[in-house]
């Protein structure tokens, strides 16, 4: 399955950053992880954390799947509103999600100051406001959901909205303190660095075959012909999941972003803040840190990557039209274009945990808007099953939920 489209904005910016040699000779571990974008690395890191003894493998490049395409936007709220997730899961399961996400934020954030990242992670503000007059009455009850959980939000009018940031069709709108970005294709490649000087073994363009299971272990055969035995398999295989569960759990959307020609004036303005909004499908807007300004959106049905790409062109123009109608007194000089893929679930949460048909085995899922903070979630997780411990998520982010 094709990811992402040819050249995505972090992948040009940043170029070609580490390599790894695909795999040769037979090994043997204590958890074999699948999957080199930041999820894998992320639950790599907490694996050598515990003094695991690891390998991960990719069947790509690392860190040329869907996390070269991400937008990173780093947010606690998740797809489907508080006010309405309270409904569908209960207020205890619902909160508990959006705190996961919030705290993971704050966890990243101590990640890439511990191993010294130059991935320019950056604490924001996140506006959430609505498209249209018909969202201003949930959006106040969305507003008060995550007032009652505790949230530090405030319920900004359409004035206030256009005197502070100068957005236009923005009729109500929640401003949440608890926000951030950063550069994944960089941190991911710094994350998996550093964990290489501890012992991680990586081995790129090496796919997982065929996984024979056996009493305490598995015999896992690559493409590559080497033989890994390893008592836990993690599979961080974000979107293509879908290729080993044969079952439908997940609706994989594509979606298209543009990044503008530096704007120093633009970043200063907007630096410390994410926006997004409640149009169907959602608009989302943040700054670079090399002095650009990235909108995304126009979301599409998955089906073909070929006809996906082609869309390329026109979807720009409409994102374009987009931010020139949001900021009146600005014009938008694209630079970059491209498009990713991502999945909506039922309840806009992950699928993270076990499932029936693979034995001794994980699967950490991080999908929607928040994958990468389910994904930084699914750390504690992780560790908790690797020792033999329950996790309170497990019950919500499970499969057959």
């Amino acid at each position: 399955m094709d990811l992402k489209s040819n050249e995505p904005f972090w992948l040009v910016k940043n170029g070609l950053l580490n390599s790894y040699p695909s795999l040769q000779d037979d090994r043997s571990c204590d958890v074999l992880i699948v999957g080199g974008g930041i999820t894998g690395a992320l639950i790599a890191h907490q694996c050598m954390g515990d003094g695991k003894k690891c390998i991960l493998i990719d069947k790509r490049e690392i860190v040329n799947g869907s996390s070269a395409a991400t937008t990173s936007m780093l947010q606690y709220e998740i797809d489907v509103p508080l006010y309405r997730l309270n409904k569908i899961i209960g207020e205890e399961a619902a909160i508990a999600s959006y705190r996961a996400c919030g705290e993971a934020i704050g966890k990243l954030g101590e990640i890439a100051k511990k191993i010294r990242s130059k991935a320019g992670f950056r604490t924001k503000k996140s506006l959430y406001y609505a498209a249209r007059k018909k969202d201003i009455s949930w959006l106040k009850q969305e507003f008060e959901a995550r007032q009652a959980a505790g949230f530090d939000v405030k319920l900004l009018t359409e004035q206030d909205i256009k005197d502070r940031y100068a957005i236009h069709g923005a009729y109500a709108g929640i401003l949440s303190a608890l926000g951030a970005s950063i550069d994944a294709f960089c941190f991911t490649h710094e994350l998996l660095a550093y964990n290489v000087k501890r012992g991680l073994l990586i081995f790129d363009k090496t796919g997982l075959e065929k996984v024979v299971y056996k009493p305490g272990y598995n015999a896992v055969m690559t493409s590559t012909g080497a033989k890994i035995k390893a008592k836990k398999i993690i599979y961080c295989t974000g979107y293509e999941t879908t290729n080993l569960i044969p079952e439908k759990f997940v609706d994989l959307l594509s979606t298209f972003a543009i990044v503008s020609e530096v704007d120093k004036e633009q970043y200063q303005r907007y630096r410390d803040l994410l926006i997004w909004n409640t149009a169907e499908p959602y608009l989302y807007m943040r700054t670079t840190d090399d002095y650009r300004f990235l909108i995304g959106g126009e979301d599409e049905e998955f089906r073909d990557p070929v006809k996906r790409d082609m869309l390329i062109s026109k979807k720009s123009l409409k994102l374009e039209k987009s931010f020139n109608k949001t900021f009146a007194d600005r014009t938008f000089r694209t630079d970059f274009t491209w498009a990713g893929t991502f999945g909506t679930t039922k309840d806009g949460l992950p699928y993270i945990g076990i499932h029936k048909k693979f034995k001794n085995s994980y699967f950490v899922c991080g999908f929607g808007g928040n994958g990468i903070t389910f994904s930084v979630a699914a750390m504690d997780m992780v560790s908790c099953w690797l020792n033999n411990r329950s996790h309170p998520l497990d019950e919500w982010f499970k499969f057959g939920r």
